[in-house]
This record gives C-alpha cells, sequence and structure tokens, in this order.
C-alpha cells in the first residue's frame, strides 16, 4: 500500500468519493451530514490524500484547515471490501504525521453518532481522540460526534 497527497483529480477518484457521500445519505438527514465533495478536498487549504494498492485506491483521508494549528479530518474512507485491514489506520497516522511536520496543534472531527459508525469510534479513540464540544461553524446535532486530538510538535 501506499499513501500518497491527492493534488488532482482522477476519474477514479471522483467515483471512490461519490460512493463516500452515497454511503452518508442514509446516515442521517442532509443537515447533518458533512462529507466534501471532490472539489472542496481539492482545495489549497485541504490536504488530501489517497491510499492506493496495485494502482487503485483503497481510502482517502484529508486535512482541512480550521484556524491556525487546528485542522479538521475529513474524508476518511475505506473501500468497503478492505475495511478491517488497517488501511484506516495507516491513513490516519500518515494525517497525523502530516499535520505534526506542518506544525498542527490539534486535529478535530465530526463522525456519525449512530452504532454504524462504531468501527470509526473505536478507530479513533485508539489514536487517542477524546469526544469534544463542537467546534468550527458545527452546532450540538444527535447524529453527530465530535472528537478531538491535541498535538505535541
Amino acid at each position: 500500500m501506499l499513501i500518497d497527497r491527492v493534488r488532482e483529480s482522477t476519474p477514479e477518484l471522483a467515483d471512490f468519493l461519490a460512493a463516500h457521500l452515497r454511503d452518508m445519505e442514509s446516515t442521517a438527514p442532509s443537515e447533518s451530514r458533512h462529507a466534501l465533495g471532490l472539489a472542496r478536498l481539492l482545495d489549497p487549504d485541504v490536504r488530501l490524500f489517497a491510499a492506493t494498492a496495485d494502482g487503485a485506491i483503497i481510502g482517502t483521508g484529508a486535512l482541512a484547515a480550521l484556524e491556525p494549528a487546528h485542522d479538521e479530518l475529513k474524508a476518511m474512507r475505506t473501500a468497503p471490501s478492505l475495511r478491517g485491514r488497517g488501511i484506516a489506520s495507516a491513513l490516519l497516522a500518515t494525517l497525523v504525521g502530516d499535520a505534526r511536520a506542518r506544525g498542527i496543534r490539534r486535529i478535530s472531527l465530526e463522525t456519525g453518532s449512530s452504532d454504524r459508525f462504531w468501527p470509526a469510534h473505536r478507530l479513533y479513540a485508539k489514536a487517542g481522540f477524546d469526544e469534544c464540544e463542537p467546534f468550527g461553524t458545527y452546532t450540538d446535532d444527535p447524529h453527530s460526534l465530535f472528537l478531538t486530538l491535541p498535538l505535541d510538535v
């Protein structure tokens, strides 16, 4: 598996991220879904990474700037057929390392609160994320869980 920063779209990346948005449709009402589309993920203030194996995209993750020294984790997705194999853990480690290297002092994220997101909750807890209050422009929402990770840089 290789993990590299993505700076431009490809049809495969567009399909992979469109599937992510489709997957989220059934998890909460539209106002409670906060996944970013491809165009936003390619903005200069977002650092998108893709994990590939044999040339195929198998996972994505991104860091979006919120404020100085505070990034938001976005677009974490592993190909459904490959979940449970450590891809998300490797992506998360890469993203945390990228943030530390840039002097980021905190990474926060919003994820779903339902049982469907339990594997994500475990992943983030294992990486040291703790529950927090809504951050940025988020507000309290029963469909959302907010987590944060302070970084030693």
